[in-house]
């Protein structure tokens, strides 16, 4: 089968094409066929579109919606020398990157009116996020027709393991109960994907598996996983929680937003813009968002702010995982992935520096080589607590839920 994987945001769109079925799977045989984005779109839009093995094409146009952008991937897929895909018949089914589920989804789905209506039901607590990807399910039924499988794969769903201990805040308890105001926790696909492909490469049970997992990119979040399921994560409500970010902020004492507020003459939408587009490595760096950029001016110009920047995200993973470490009474192994934990093992190495006296450390030989996709392990023989670098593929899993799915085996 053929599946097409959407990840639409407010303005942009990204997707892959993989070609998969239920014996492809169990074998581990899924093959990328191609992959791409469209930045901007409503204006000028970036279009970023590659064949598996091929150069990256890249070119502008002018894209005015999601729907627009869809077609525009499609044009490009049907004009492309791909084997089993020539037209839009070629697609068998089409899985969604869908961030918020609420307390609606503890798992993937196939989607139907029901499950849409459930989608919208929780705008409100991802504006920023669900009406995009709703607008990406109704654009593919437009452009494929009612007839096409189209799975949602949530964000949220893998954290519904959360107990109430760690899903509730300490506020009324009625608001939970009328709003449903508690942690959801987001990355789940990410998360999900890094534990299952520990266990199987290390061959153990999904129950034997107790880990900490580190999705570290533009947004970062960190996940405890015991038995095989989520236990507590640093992301909340809403996707701003938790540890240092690209442009969030993270944890942070709530009156902040009333005194920024009043102090900037701002509204509340306004400071939890500026909390979620303007802060973390950004807002502390007054440079960039973006890790490599930050290392970078550190190396060659001293600057103050990047090392400072990048000395508060290290210091906040590292709280974290030591807290972890408590909620799971110890852990197996640490892992890492996301653009960061995949491809920095200077930041690698400053988040593992403060957690000696728990007994981890790291092989440096090691940790530099695995790098770039790398997966394997960073830790020393003699560490406590193993350390590793498994790359994240939240596309493969929505592929194969979609599949699976489909088959009636989820």
């Amino acid at each position: 089968m053929n599946i097409l994987v959407l990840n639409c945001g407010s303005s942009s769109l990204k997707f892959q094409l993989i070609a998969t079925d239920l014996e492809r799977i169990e074998q581990n045989a899924d093959q990328r066929l191609a992959h791409g984005m469209i930045e901007r779109i409503g204006g000028a839009a970036i279009l970023n579109f590659a064949v598996e093995g091929k150069t990256a094409e890249k070119s502008a146009a002018p894209i005015r919606d999601i729907p627009s952008a869809l077609e525009a991937v499609i044009r490009w897929i049907s004009a492309q020398s791909i084997e089993g895909v020539n037209n839009l018949g070629d697609i068998d089914a089409v899985g969604h990157r869908v961030v918020h589920g609420g307390e609606y989804f503890s798992q993937s789905v196939l989607i139907n009116d029901e499950v849409l209506r459930a989608i919208e039901d929780c705008i409100e607590l991802a504006p920023l996020h669900n009406p995009a990807n709703i607008k990406g399910i109704q654009a593919v039924k437009e452009i494929f027709g009612k007839a096409i499988p189209q799975a949602a794969v949530f964000d949220t769903a893998f954290h519904q393991t959360l107990p109430e201990k760690a899903f509730l805040y300490a506020i009324p308890y009625q608001l939970y109960r009328r709003h449903k105001i508690r942690r959801y926790g987001f990355h789940g696909t990410s998360h999900r994907y890094i534990a299952y492909r520990y266990r199987t490469t290390n061959h153990i049970p999904r129950e034997r598996v107790n880990v900490i997992t580190l999705h570290l990119g533009n947004g970062c979040s960190i996940a405890a996983i015991k038995n095989g399921n989520s236990i507590d994560t640093s992301m909340g409500l809403t996707p701003l929680e938790g540890l240092v970010m690209g442009t969030r902020s993270g944890d942070l004492d709530a009156a902040i937003l009333e005194l920024v507020g009043a102090k900037e003459g701002l509204t509340i939408h306004e400071t939890v813009m500026l909390l979620n587009k303007q802060s973390g490595l950004l807002g502390i760096s007054g440079l960039t968002n973006d890790m490599r950029e930050l290392l970078a001016e550190a190396e060659e110009s001293d600057d103050r702010r990047a090392k400072l920047a990048i000395e508060i995200f290290c210091y906040r993973v590292g709280k974290y995982i030591g807290a972890y470490l408590a909620a799971m009474n110890g852990t197996d192994t640490i892992i890492f992935g996301g653009g960061i934990g995949e491809n920095s093992a200077k930041i690698r190495s400053l988040i593992c520096e403060n957690l000696k006296w728990f007994g981890i450390a790291l092989d440096e030989t090691e940790n530099s080589a695995h790098v770039g996709g790398r997966e394997g392990t960073i830790s020393t023989e003699d560490s406590r607590t193993k350390v590793c670098v498994i790359p994240t593929n939240e596309e493969l899993l929505i592929a194969r839920d979609t599949v699976r799915l489909i088959h009636g085996k989820i």
